[in-house]
């Protein structure tokens, strides 16, 4: 019978507590754009419960001091969200003024209306949901990503499951372009929008997708060369000696992605993927680079490729680009709107999740009489309008400390640099796409990509000091057991040397 050391079978327990967190944090990663992009309350708080579920199970045995850090400053986002919950959920605020509305309705109504700090009671309670998956994701991410093989194994989850919604999108818009899914397609009837609703969105997610697809393609074909730096003047040869077999497959995927994202027509979604497929190209192949003009060379061919494939599958795009220009005007006076209503609710903000509602009174004559605006199109004003600005500037530090980690991770690694590299290509697409339009406000594109941002971070920082902590004990353990085993032979054969 073989009998496994106390500290092996400690090992594989807690191997074994931890699988069931990183399972459904695959299968929230790569199911949450399927139900319409899950924007509805009933799939945030299925989400939320299955994430919620997995952080009992997240493992803390990789963890180590920078991952602590993180994990603190995330405590603070928290605990800042929570006050400001308070003061505009509470019937008695610690510090946020009530909004004046509530006087005003009282006034002309003639009945007492107990006030509130937010124009709509209890909406901030409802409009939880998506910052709670998000803040649980990039939990996870940083949790469950600590281990190499895990945050590889979430790229993975991520780049199949984006190419099989790109591979439906596709079809679908071939097959039947007026549904999507089980529903009728109102809205963007020439533009494929996958499982999303709207095809910005759904631009962004494919394009986030093609990025990672693209850097999983050069990862394989950089290891498969066999100079330590590579020589230009043989690259041919040597990608001519790479199998077909062995590559065919991730280029399928890439050019699926690339055809769905051309195919959604939208143009910042668009522009900024291919922008950000150029700069990751660059970053991956740095040390590889000629070290003055290889930079400028290397971005003025991707610059070249990314216009030829505009032109190529993305002639709709290039026409939207000459008639309608980078923004629309809407927009812009949308967003001189939200700068109002900011300044008027500079603290604490007119209530979370209440924008639909604050924005009539403040709405430019200059936009169209057309539609409701229930987003500004541009989350940081969406936000430092419902939250108020300190919150705004909290949520902005955080994301500047999250990229400045992850270029970190980029320029420092030397081994799984592709991780932290695919999460800050995604994460600095996502935030420059988000300031036109509201991708990361969609839970089906949000709780997959923080879910990359917390991995990313995790593999910003390099374990060789926790692997020669482990390597060192496992070394002095091996050592004293031979020393064990040696003193216990010495005795028994004086044993022996006493009975003959």
């Amino acid at each position: 019978m073989r009998l496994w050391p106390p500290n092996m079978i400690w090992s594989r327990i807690r191997w074994s507590w931890s699988l069931p967190a990183a399972f459904i944090l695959f299968f929230v990663a790569a199911g949450a754009p399927f139900p319409f992009g899950s924007t509805n309350d009933l799939s945030i708080a299925f989400w939320c419960l299955c994430l919620g579920t997995a952080v009992t199970f997240a493992p803390t045995r990789d963890l180590r001091t920078p991952h602590l850090w993180l994990l603190a400053g995330i405590a603070v986002i928290v605990a800042a969200y929570a006050f400001v919950l308070h003061e505009q959920l509470s019937d008695h605020p610690w510090l946020a003024p009530f909004q004046p509305i509530w006087k005003q309705a009282s006034d002309l109504l003639g009945v007492p209306i107990a006030p509130s700090a937010s124009i709509v009671k209890n909406k901030a309670f409802f409009a939880l949901g998506a910052p709670l998956a998000n803040i649980l994701a990039i939990l996870l991410g940083i949790t469950v990503g600590a281990d190499r093989m895990r945050a590889r194994r979430l790229l993975w989850v991520i780049a199949i499951s984006g190419a099989a919604y790109a591979l439906y999108g596709v079809a679908s818009f071939v097959i039947e372009p007026t549904m999507i899914l089980w529903r009728d397609k109102t809205a963007y009837l020439g533009s494929v929008t996958g499982t999303f609703i709207n095809r910005n969105t759904a631009a962004a997610y494919f394009g986030s997708c093609a990025v990672i697809w693209m850097l999983l393609i050069l990862e394989d074909v950089r290891r498969r060369l066999p100079e330590r730096h590579i020589e230009w003047r043989r690259l041919s040869l040597d990608l001519r000696a790479t199998p077909p077999k062995q590559i065919l497959p991730q280029l399928g995927c890439l050019l699926i992605c690339l055809m769905a994202m051309f195919m959604t027509t939208s143009r910042a979604g668009v522009g900024l993927s291919l922008l950000a497929m150029i700069v990751a190209f660059t970053l991956f192949l740095k040390k590889d680079l000629p070290p003055r003009t290889g930079i400028w060379i290397s971005l003025g061919a991707g610059l070249a490729v990314a216009l030829g494939l505009l032109q190529l599958l993305g002639g709709r795009v290039s026409s939207r680009f000459d008639s309608q220009g980078l923004v629309d005007e809407g927009r812009i006076e949308a967003w001189k709107s939200t700068l109002r209503i900011i300044g008027d609710n500079p603290w604490f903000g007119t209530g979370m999740g209440t924008f639909q509602w604050a924005f009539p009174p403040y709405r430019s004559p200059n936009i169209s009489i057309r539609g409701v605006w229930d987003a500004a199109h541009s989350t940081p004003l969406e936000l430092a309008s419902e939250v108020g600005i300190p919150m705004a500037l909290l949520v902005a530090l955080g994301w500047i400390i999250m990229l400045i980690v992850l270029a970190r991770g980029v320029f420092g690694r030397r081994r799984d640099a592709i991780i932290p590299l695919a999460a800050a290509a995604t994460a600095t697409l996502s935030l420059l796409h988000s300031c036109l339009d509201f991708t990361l406000q969609v839970p089906g594109y949000s709780i997959p990509f923080f879910a990359l941002f917390g991995a990313g971070l995790a593999q910003s920082f390099s374990s060789r000091d926790g692997r020669a902590t482990v390597d060192a004990l496992s070394t002095s353990r091996r050592g004293e057991g031979r020393s064990a085993t040696a003193a216990t032979a010495a005795r028994a054969q004086r044993e022996l040397h006493k009975t003959v």
